[in-house]
C-alpha cells in the first residue's frame, strides 16, 4: 500500500511540476513567471522528501526557493515597471523552441529506456535508511577530489555579483 501512495505522490508532484515548468516558459508576465518557477521548486523539495532525502529538501527550499528566487523576484521589481509584458516572439522561435523541446524529450527517452535502472536493491529509494549527512557535508565543503568546495566558493561570488549588479542598475533608474 505504501508503494502505490508513493507512485501517486510521485506522479501527482511531476504532473506539478510539468505543469508549472511550461507555465514558467510561456508565461508573458515575468513575476508570474517567477511564481511558477517557486511551485517548481517547491514540488521538487517534495521529490526530494519521498526519496527520504530530508537534508536535500532542506537545502532546496532554502537556497533556491528562499535564496535564489528572491534574488530573482528583487531583480524583476527593481528592473522592471509596473504592467511590464514580455514581447510575444516571432514564429520562427516559436518553432525552433517546440523543435529543441522535442528533440530533448527524445534524448531523454531514448536514455531511460536504453538504461536498466536497478532500484530494487537501492536502501535509499526504498526508504530503509537515511543519508548519512556528515558524509554529505564533507563531500560539499571538502578540497580534496571530488569534494566541491570551489565550486561552492565561486557560486558564493557569482551570488554576489548578481546582487551587485541588480543594485547598479536600480540605482541608475
Amino acid at each position: 500500500m505504501e508503494a502505490i501512495s508513493n507512485l501517486v505522490i510521485f506522479y501527482l508532484l511531476a504532473a506539478v511540476i510539468v505543469v508549472s515548468s511550461i507555465l514558467a516558459v510561456t508565461s508573458h508576465r515575468i513575476f508570474r513567471a517567477a511564481v511558477y518557477l517557486l511551485i517548481v521548486l517547491l514540488c521538487t523539495a517534495g521529490l526530494y522528501l519521498l526519496l527520504n532525502y530530508h537534508f536535500l529538501a532542506v537545502v532546496q527550499l532554502s537556497v533556491y526557493a528562499g535564496g535564489i528566487l528572491i534574488l530573482f523576484i528583487f531583480a524583476i521589481l527593481l528592473t522592471s515597471a509596473k504592467g511590464d509584458h514580455a514581447e510575444p516572439h516571432d514564429k520562427r522561435r516559436v518553432w525552433s523552441g517546440i523543435l529543441a523541446s522535442v528533440a530533448g524529450l527524445g534524448i531523454t527517452t531514448w536514455a531511460t529506456l536504453k538504461h536498466q535502472f536497478l532500484y530494487g536493491n537501492n536502501p535509499t529509494v526504498l526508504g530503509e535508511h537515511e543519508t548519512n549527512m556528515h558524509i554529505v557535508g564533507q563531500t560539499m565543503m571538502g578540497t580534496g577530489k571530488y569534494e566541491y568546495l570551489l565550486s561552492f566558493e565561486t557560486l558564493s561570488v557569482l551570488l554576489l555579483v548578481c546582487a551587485i549588479g541588480g543594485i547598479l542598475i536600480a540605482r541608475k533608474r
